[in-house]
């Protein structure tokens, strides 16, 4: 278990590492109404990551790395995707690669969730709140990079 959440939270401190004034860089975007203010994001992804170590673990549990390979790996490229999106957004300000990431993102991980469920139920179930928050972040991505072309 602390394997699986020392790999989430190290995703999540790349992602920080390129987020370290993007509070700044967001407070300042033209944002929809219904966008959350910036403090509100460390806090969810704090409770997702770690939701999302023990659906891994979970699976690893009931199927080792011999047999639960393929999921895991899903599991890990969508990591993957989603520490690239707050370089992409924040350091880089790339709002079009930022939106295609956080979609790819999507996609593997309603992948990962449909094959976490297979295995054991319990970790698709753990990641139906982090598929929520990635389809509210998809909608986000795409209206704030659309409101601010010359930024991103």
């Amino acid at each position: 278990m602390l394997a699986w959440l020392a790999l989430c939270y190290a995703v999540a401190a790349v992602g920080a590492a390129a987020s370290l004034n993007s509070a700044g860089i967001y407070d300042v975007l033209d944002r929809p109404a219904w966008a959350p203010p910036a403090s509100v994001f460390g806090p969810v992804w704090t409770a997702l990551y770690a939701m999302m170590a023990v659906a891994a673990w979970q699976v690893w549990r009931a199927r080792g790395w011999a047999r639960g390979s393929g999921a895991l790996l899903l599991f890990v490229l969508q990591l993957v995707a989603n520490a690239l999106w707050t370089w992409l957004f924040f350091r880089w300000q790339q709002g079009a690669l930022a939106f295609a990431d956080v979609a790819l993102l999507w996609l593997l991980l309603a992948a990962t969730v449909v094959v976490f469920w297979r295995i054991r139920r319990s970790a698709g179930l753990l990641l139906l709140p982090y598929l929520a928050w990635v389809s509210f972040a998809c909608a986000l991505s795409w209206s704030i990079w659309q409101r601010n072309p010359q930024v991103l």
